[in-house]
């Protein structure tokens, strides 16, 4: 099974459920019975598991990943020659480099300043 089949599948199973669980709304629209109503919850219950474990398993699975700005500004380039693209691509790397630079700093205080304990 491949990453694409995945949420497809997820998909299309949540889509079986929710008929499966508008065919017991259904049911329980048009009965009085006890028993009836019983077992239509006993369903409903259990197709709202199904789907709950259907969202986990669509949820573990890797989405695609954003391509860094510098990375999109030197494709940018390549494809335009690079003319004007100095001016483009520095406000959009700001951003970034600072990001960088805090996910750093954070990373030195998880493994306790520079004294190498993770």
């Amino acid at each position: 099974m491949t990453h694409t089949d995945i949420p497809t599948r997820c998909l299309a199973l949540q889509l079986k459920l929710m008929d499966a669980l508008d065919a017991a709304w259904a049911i329980l629209e048009r009965t009085h019975d006890p028993a009836e109503i019983r077992k239509v919850r006993d369903k409903a219950k259990a197709i709202g598991e199904l789907a709950a474990m259907a969202r986990k398993v669509a949820q573990m699975t890797p989405t695609a990943r954003k391509p860094p700005v510098d990375v999109l500004a030197a494709g940018l380039a390549a494809v335009q020659g690079g003319a004007g693209l100095g001016v483009m691509a520095a406000p959009l790397a700001a951003p970034l480099a600072a990001q960088a630079e805090h996910a750093r700093r954070a990373l030195d205080k998880l493994k306790g300043g520079r004294r190498g304990r993770l």
